[in-house]
């Protein structure tokens, strides 16, 4: 791990240097029933010059619509009569859905339906696809498991259990509108895979809808079971395309009663890493998160979110947070793994909270930095931020430019993956595939791999009606 991220500095440095041509012309989609979204396409070789309208067509163009009926005025008497008061047709409250979070990408959907049960579900998939539930099913005190609808907030999971004496085993920035049932399906990562590992070790079990309408009852409250295959495994970060979830049975870990967050600072990435190693050893049991920010990402969050640096000016810094049980034990441990961090140069300044207020304010420091520097076609990218997760590998790399940048991006793609192709990294470490990345599997996986993939989609969803264009490659090798 640590070569991979000391060449992922190189990485930037590289970027750095990248010129950028004229941007090519944007690319809508057609059709009015599938997400439509500008892509912008680079050649292999970053450095090179870009044409603007002869360039070949990039794996990343929108996929051509496949023959998929159209809602009619039946299928809304249809959906109105089963979900009453829960088929949304209104244009302003469709906006939302049909836009991600980035303004990246665009749909037209005409209808949005709110299903609460999974009888519900199971009666819409037979006609077509869409769920959303959001009532907690059960929480067992003595195993600490918890049973949930798939479109429970994962927020307010959270705040749930947090009253029980329990916390969810996943924490991400967008917890306040993202639901469990999308971070089953995506597999996301966060703030506590360090400590908690991934969802496909917590999730016990889970209730799929497939695409045939057939309802298949997994959720097993069981943390050991070795009867026949682990099915459930097939629809954790399949993002929808193989079946449709619509209940978790997830296993939490006890609140801690006592939580530290340090704010640390080193002069080099070796230091950081040395760092890492350290507080490995030193903090074992209690450690639960260790992240990293770059000089330019803390400009940038000044900058643009107001946030001050609570320390000295730095090349690299970390957040640490330990979590346990015993204030006084885990006080003991992480003041000698600073004194060893200070004593032996690894560190050269730093801060610790341990009041709620100023633990949000360091964890702040961890957000992304937003719009940053101008980068203007035939000029170098001036701004790379670097930012992540070094307990688990996982790098954020964001170049950041005050509005859209077609030939920014076009020097960055596919160059990227095919940088960390060849270091055998995952080009979707936290957000999976959807619709950008889908025809870039191959840099992350082989050939028979992708081609057994297909296999599972068609064997469950031979119609492809399940969040089609997404995760599988249009054309398999």
């Amino acid at each position: 791990m640590a070569k991979i991220f000391q060449r992922a500095f190189g990485l930037k440095s590289v970027l750095r240097c990248t010129k950028v041509s004229a941007a090519r012309k944007l690319i809508p989609l057609d059709s009015p029933s599938i997400l439509a979204t500008n892509h912008f396409y680079l050649s292999k070789n970053c450095t090179r010059t870009l044409a603007t309208d002869t360039a070949e067509k990039s794996k990343s163009l929108p996929p051509e619509r496949r023959p998929f009926s159209r809602v009619t005025k039946e299928d809304l008497n249809y959906f109105q009569s089963i979900l009453p008061g829960r088929t949304i047709t209104d244009p302003d409250l469709l906006e939302s859905n049909n836009v991600d979070w980035l303004k990246s990408v665009r749909g037209s959907s005409e209808v949005l339906l709110r299903p609460q049960t999974t009888a519900e579900v199971s009666q819409i998939l037979r006609y077509c696809n869409s769920p959303l539930m959001n009532n907690v099913l059960g929480f067992d005190t003595v195993s600490g498991i918890l049973t949930c609808q798939a479109g429970c907030v994962l927020e307010n999971l959270s705040l749930y259990l947090e009253e029980k004496d329990y916390i969810m085993p996943l924490d991400l920035g967008a917890k306040g509108s993202c639901h469990i049932g999308g971070n089953v399906a995506t597999n996301a990562g966060g703030l506590r895979l360090l400590r908690y590992g991934s969802l496909r070790g917590t999730v016990l079990g889970l209730e799929v809808v497939l695409a045939d309408g057939r309802v298949l009852d997994c959720l097993s409250t069981l943390r050991k079971d070795n009867t026949g295959y682990d099915l459930k495994q097939l629809f954790i970060g399949s993002e929808g395309t193989l079946g449709v979830i619509t209940a978790v049975s997830v296993l939490c870990p006890r609140k801690p009663k006592s939580v530290n967050v340090v704010f640390l600072g080193c002069e080099t990435f070796e230091q950081l890493l040395k760092t890492f190693q350290l507080c490995r050893g030193m903090l074992g049991e209690i450690l639960s998160a260790f992240e990293f920010l770059d000089s330019e990402c803390m400009r940038l969050l000044n900058t643009h979110l107001k946030l001050s640096n609570p320390i000295s000016d730095c090349p690299f810094y970390i957040v640490i947070e330990t979590a346990g049980s015993d204030p006084n034990h885990d006080s003991e441990k992480l003041h000698n793994f600073l004194d060893e961090a200070m004593n032996t140069s690894l560190v050269t300044d730093g801060t610790v909270a341990t009041e709620e207020s100023k633990i949000k304010a360091l964890w702040s420091m961890h957000l992304p930095a937003g719009p940053g520097h101008e980068a203007a076609p035939g000029q170098r990218a001036r701004s790379v931020v670097g930012y992540g997760h070094v307990g688990d590998g996982n790098l954020h790399l964001n170049i950041t430019s005050p509005a859209k940048n077609p030939a920014l991006l076009a020097a960055i793609e596919p160059f990227v993956y095919e940088w960390t192709a060849q270091r055998r990294g995952s080009i979707s470490a936290e957000h999976g595939l959807g619709l950008k990345k889908r025809n870039y599997i191959y840099y992350s996986k082989p050939s028979r791999a992708v081609s057994l993939m297909g296999d599972v989609k068609h064997m469950l969803d031979p119609k492809g009606i399940l969040n089609p264009y997404k995760t599988l490659p249009d054309h398999f090798r």
